[in-house]
């Protein structure tokens, strides 16, 4: 056996039925090993024995149950997007049309009012609404009986009835001649509105990855005998070499072979400060090389890189199967069927047993039209849209609406440090340095760009220091710090290696003082002064606001907090000590966050806060991503959660949020339920016998209208929601 995986972009589904469709169908080819399809994503993964199945015949497969199959990325990004437009034009004509058919119900012309009603249900019964019997049609032959089959079953009767009494009203006794095609038309606007919700989280499902590809240069300069020649990264074999000049992305990983650089390493590791790299040392695809001019030996194919890993994580994180859990479609599957099966009853007791057909044909509607879904279509979509609406008066912009249902059962909230829980900006904490100095000192670091050096001269400024010190002879040195010269004398401000190679003297008890402060996690930048060192710079990134409370809020609720952070082990856990942190991993790289990420998944679910480029493959993987607006594109179009205002208590009240909606939700589909529960039987005539009761379709609309603006209520209530 010789096995294969094959991975397809599928265009054309519709909704989470499409995929286990698809999924089901293929499964029974011969040679077909696994299938994960996902409705999410529009992809499919498909393991196969190739010498009993090849990748022809599942594409071929897959066409003919009318979906499209799209092997390039950027097809299958045009096809979403042409899908979602048309969805919107659907929901705009849908609302417009049923807003006239209103109209005319409030201030009815003088004459054929009803023929113009009718004219205005036909076209959304058959326009928009087409799209619920094309789906309905497709489900069935699935044996599902989804939300689709409702809404088709549902509305058709309301359209039917209401049509066969404007056309044929000699058919109806005066006290059944009633029109119910405003029901038919606000159940179809509706529905189609959130599924435009829907699909607005996946039109751009895969734009992160398209902008993170964008992050490896496309042409690399490659060095032949002596000569640069411009190729396709690409193209770029084991050893060759290539020079990469100051300002540019490095286009693959190699080995340095000549040259020193600071390398911009934070697409990978999140960290703001540039590593210094020199003859030996390794560099990465997709990093900037800030100073200086390298010549690197390419040590791995282009689809070995670190970044083509993380790009090939990213898409397995995107196929993932999300538990798209449609609590209504799981009780339509028992619901519609029921319905159906109760309408034919009534229509057949009450012609062939009672004789009365005529009372059977208005029983049989009116069980219908009483289980038209207006309500259960309403309950979900008018929800979210109160959830999204009152998240975005927080400063919470939800993407991904699906995450409301699992967001509650959150047990690990795993955060980033570098521009998460810390400002992700260097600042000088205190100077332990005479004052006197500072002047000179910020005037030598203006020259230069390094965020440290900007970090010193901020400092100076916001203490009023005049930057008007002469310096000459300014040099920066990569991996070190700066010399210059000033009317002190020769002036040096960097590591200890710096002061070391230049001769310079350190006092003990600066030593001890320099030592003692590097073991808190600070940064420390020492300084000397014509050969006496005279003190250091203590640096830090400071923690965000509500980083404490956020934490306390969230053990509170029984989710264990967890610090992963590209940086290292000692300024790690003194972050994490200082807001209550006690799970810790340090120094880990794109790909070991990712795997990090997914063994905690092992466990429980898992929400993850980030905000650079190293953090969207653990957005993506997490069962919930939340990415702060301060961040990178990537990272917040990989999430679902943005957090418009960077507050960190808005992740608590992101949770909060998420099962308040849920509730209502329930709440929204309990009452849906409820007057079903409590009408079909009156509709069918039950309490005929014994009451004289019988529910016809007029009462039966009335019940309809009164559970759908039950559940409109309802939902409202999420807009005086508190998420604190």
């Amino acid at each position: 056996m010789s096995k294969e995986k094959i991975h397809l972009n599928i265009s054309g589904m519709t909704c989470v039925n499409c995929s286990n469709g698809i999924e089901r169908t293929v499964s029974k080819l011969q040679g077909l090993q696994s299938a994960k399809v996902n409705f999410a994503s529009g992809s499919g993964e498909f393991e196969i024995d190739s010498t009993l199945l090849d990748k022809n015949t599942i594409i071929e497969k897959i066409k003919k149950l009318g979906y499209g199959v799209l092997e390039d990325l950027h097809a299958l990004e045009v096809a979403k997007q042409e899908a979602y437009e048309k969805l919107k034009q659907l929901c705009i004509i849908s609302a417009l049309i049923t807003a006239c058919l209103f109209a005319l119900m409030f201030f009815p012309l003088p004459a054929y009012n009803s023929y113009a009603t009718l004219a205005l249900a036909s076209l959304v019964q058959f326009y928009p609404g087409a799209r619920f019997y094309k789906l309905a049609f497709a489900a069935l032959s699935h044996r599902n009986y989804d939300m689709n089959v409702l809404v088709a079953i549902g509305t058709s009767a309301a359209y039917f009835y209401s049509a066969f009494v404007v056309i044929f009203p000699e058919l109806f006794a005066q006290h059944l001649r009633f029109v119910y095609f405003d029901g038919a038309s606000v159940i179809i606007t509706f529905v189609l509105f959130g599924r435009l919700l829907e699909e607005r989280s996946r039109a751009k499902a895969t734009d992160f990855l398209k902008k993170i590809i964008d992050l490896a240069p496309l042409h690399a300069n490659l060095l032949q005998q002596g000569e640069i020649q411009q190729i396709e990264a690409i193209k770029l074999q084991i050893d060759d070499i290539v020079l990469i000049k100051q300002g540019e992305k490095i286009p693959t990983d190699g080995i340095i072979v000549e040259g020193k650089a600071e390398i911009d390493t934070s697409m990978i590791t999140g960290e703001p400060m540039p590593v210094f790299k020199t003859i030996g040392d390794s560099v990465i695809a997709g990093c900037i090389n800030t100073t200086g001019i390298l010549k690197v030996r390419v040590n791995k194919n282009a689809s070995d890189t670190t970044l083509a890993r993380i790009i090939a994580l990213m898409s397995e994180a995107t196929s993932k199967k999300m538990p798209i859990a449609r609590f209504a479609d799981k009780v339509s599957n028992i619901f519609v069927p029921t319905v159906i099966t109760i309408s034919l009853l009534t229509f057949f007791v009450w012609s062939l047993l009672i004789g009365d057909t005529m009372s059977g044909i208005t029983a049989a509607i009116s069980v219908l039209i009483i289980s038209c879904p207006c309500a259960l279509g309403l309950a979900t979509p008018i929800s979210i849209v109160g959830a999204v609406g009152k998240g975005a008066s927080e400063g919470i912009l939800i993407k991904n609406p699906e995450i409301l249902e699992i967001i509650k059962d959150i047990k690990y909230a795993v955060f980033d440090k570098t521009g998460t829980l810390t400002q992700g900006k260097i600042s000088v904490k205190k100077m332990e340095i005479p004052q006197k100095y500072l002047s000179v000192l910020a005037s030598v670091e203006l020259q230069s760009e390094h965020p440290i050096s900007q970090a010193i001269v901020r400092f100076a400024k916001d203490q009023g220091v005049v930057l008007d010190k002469t310096v000459q002879d300014m040099q920066i040195l990569a991996g070190l710090g700066v010399r210059a010269n000033t009317d002190l004398g020769e002036i040096l401000i960097g590591n200890i290696e710096l002061l070391e190679q230049n001769g310079t003297q350190i006092d003990g008890a600066i030593l001890r003082s320099f030592n003692e402060t590097l073991q808190t996690g600070s940064g420390v930048v020492l300084v000397s002064i014509d050969a006496t060192c005279k003190g250091f710079f203590v640096l830090e990134d400071s923690l965000k606001p509500h980083a404490k409370e956020m934490v306390q809020t969230l053990k509170e609720n029984d989710i264990t907090p967890v610090l992963l952070t590209g940086d290292n082990e000692i300024t790690a856990k003194s972050v994490a000590q200082k807001i209550g942190i006690d799970l810790v991993y340090a120094g880990v790289m794109p790909d070991e966050k990712y795997a990090i990420i997914k063994e905690l998944q092992h466990n429980a679910k898992v929400m993850f806060v980030g905000d650079g480029i190293n953090d969207s493959i653990s957005i993506k993987q997490a069962d919930i991503g939340i990415a702060l607006n301060s961040g990178s594109e990537i990272t917040k179009d990989a999430g679902d959660i943005i957090l418009i205002n960077n507050d960190l208590l808005s992740v608590s009240k992101s949770i909060n949020l998420s099962k308040k909606a849920m509730r209502n939700i329930k709440q929204n589909l309990f009452w849906a339920f409820f007057y079903n529960t409590l009408g079909i039987p009156l509709a069918a005539g039950v309490a005929y016998p014994f009451l004289g009761v019988m529910l016809n379709p007029m009462y039966a609309g009335i019940a309809m209208s009164f559970s759908s603006v039950t559940v409109v209520l309802n939902s409202l209530r999420l807009k005086f929601a508190k998420l604190t």
